[in-house]
Formats: C-alpha cells, structure tokens, sequence
C-alpha cells in the first residue's frame, strides 16, 4: 500500500529508479499495467513505485532488471542503494559502515540486535513501537532491516561478536513463538565460524562489578582498520570518530566481554529458554 506522504520524502535512489524504470517502460512502448503484467505486480504498484509514493521493494528491482534492465545491471546496483533510503535518517551513516566492517563488536541490553533480529521479532519489535507505524512503513523496515543479514555470508568474511543483556532473552517480543524462534535462531547463529554470541547474565553484578551500566554499544572496524563507536537510544544516535572517546568504549567492552559468560555457557543458556517455550 502506498503512502502520500512518500511522495515529498523519497530518497535520492528511489526517485532515480522510478524515473529510469519509467522511461524504459515508456521507451519499450509499455503502459504501467503491462510492465506490471511483465514484473508479476499491479498497475497500480508500477504506479506507485513511479509517482515515489511506494518505493520499490527489494524483489521488485530484480524483476525490473529481468524486463527492463536489457543486462546493464542498473536496477541490480541499485538495490542496496534504496535499501539504504529506507532506513531511518539517524541509521542510514552507521548501516554504511556496518556492511563494510570487516570486524564489529555488539552490546545489546533492551533488544536483541537488529543485525540478529529474526522476520517475525522485528515485525512485532517495529510494528508494535510508539508511536504506531502505518503497516506499509513497518513492512518497509523490516524488508531494510533483514537485508543487513547479508553481513554473515559476505566475502571477505566479517568477525562479528555480540554480547546480549540475559533479561533481552527474557522479554518478551511478539508472542512465545516468536520469542522462541528468535532465540533459536540466535543459537544458529552463534554456530557460524565468524560470530561470536556471549550472555551477560542478570546476577554478574553480584559479583562487584557491573560494566555494561552505560548502555548499547557498537564498536566497528573499517576496512582501513580505523576504529568507531555508535551509540543509539532513543531515535537519537552518535558516531564518534575521536581516538580516545573510542578507546575508552573498547576498553569498556571489553570488561562486559570478561564479566559475560563464555560462548559455550552462553549458547547452553540460549538453548535451555528456548526449550522452555515450547
């Protein structure tokens, strides 16, 4: 379903889509209901892609490629791009950063971290947000927010360590099925060779020293081997580049790293919740 407002707020790459796949669609001598024929969507959907009040959706931009593309790839490259305008204005700069880092560094204490996030979990994480989303805007976040999965299998490999708050696991998101499935999959993914998953337990302050008080934190490592930190809370976020500030948060992370359970801990723990949903 398409937005009007979409139309006044449409990124750079959605707009360039929709006027090169428009005027291919006019050139071919095609109307928008027989490209939609072509594409597998409505009129009505080319329609909207065209008038910006519906971007186009990941699948839609391969298809536009099978018909219109004529192998220049120009709707393929641009995949990324209008994922990119999909994303909220205070992610888009980190989203860069984070699908070219060849290592990142996770502390997630409210939520299970987006780039871990199943389909079902961010639905009901985005959908059942304030304030409440049109249910067009919340498909669109979800379509950009799994696409960042594409960080797990990407060449050269990514190093990827997340260490999640043990109440995350606890709270539930959605329904126990949901909650079930989320934590499932996070055990899988605490399997690949490249990710690294460790608990924080609830009771690790008992032991005098709590590390992990200030709050999430990502810590990223370019290509270049730079080191940054972004920090998000409330739609707000920040992303430091300063040598010292940074150094300052891997030294602290690395304390919440000490005071987590190991990997295996870790997994064993992930694993007994999730049985305990069935």
């Amino acid at each position: 379903m398409a937005r009007a407002e979409n139309k006044e707020t449409a990124g750079p790459a959605t707009r360039l889509v929709a006027n090169v796949a428009k005027n291919l669609r006019i050139r071919q001598g095609l109307t928008q209901e027989q490209l939609g024929s072509e594409l597998g969507y409505s009129g009505a959907a080319v329609s909207a892609m065209e008038t910006f009040a519906q971007p186009a959706s990941d699948d839609m931009l391969v298809q536009l490629e099978r018909v219109l593309g004529s192998g220049t790839g120009i709707f393929e490259q641009a995949r990324e791009y209008v994922r990119l305008d999909k994303y909220p204005a205070q992610f888009k700069d980190y989203v860069l950063l984070e699908q070219k880092a060849v290592g990142l560094s996770l502390y997630a204490t409210l939520v299970v971290h987006g780039l871990f996030q199943t389909e079902a979990y961010a639905r009901a994480l985005i959908g059942g947000g304030y304030p409440p989303l049109p249910e067009p805007r919340v498909e669109e976040l979800v379509e950009a927010r799994l696409a960042r999965r594409v960080l797990f299998d990407r060449e050269p490999v990514a190093l990827i360590e997340l260490i999640v708050e043990e109440s995350v696991l606890r709270r539930g998101i959605g329904s126990p099925e949901v909650m079930r499935e989320q934590l499932l999959h996070l055990a899988e993914c605490a399997r690949r060779r490249n990710v690294t998953l460790q608990v924080l337990p609830l009771d690790c302050g008992f032991g005098g020293e709590y590390a992990g008080g200030h709050g999430g934190l990502n810590l990223v490592e370019t290509p270049a081997h730079e080191h940054l930190t972004y920090l998000e809370s409330q739609e707000e976020s920040l992303l430091i580049a300063d040598p010292t500030k940074v150094s300052t948060y891997m030294q602290r992370y690395a304390e919440i790293r000490a005071q987590a359970l190991d990997p295996r801990e870790s997994l064993g723990l992930i694993e007994r919740l999730a049985g305990e949903l069935r």
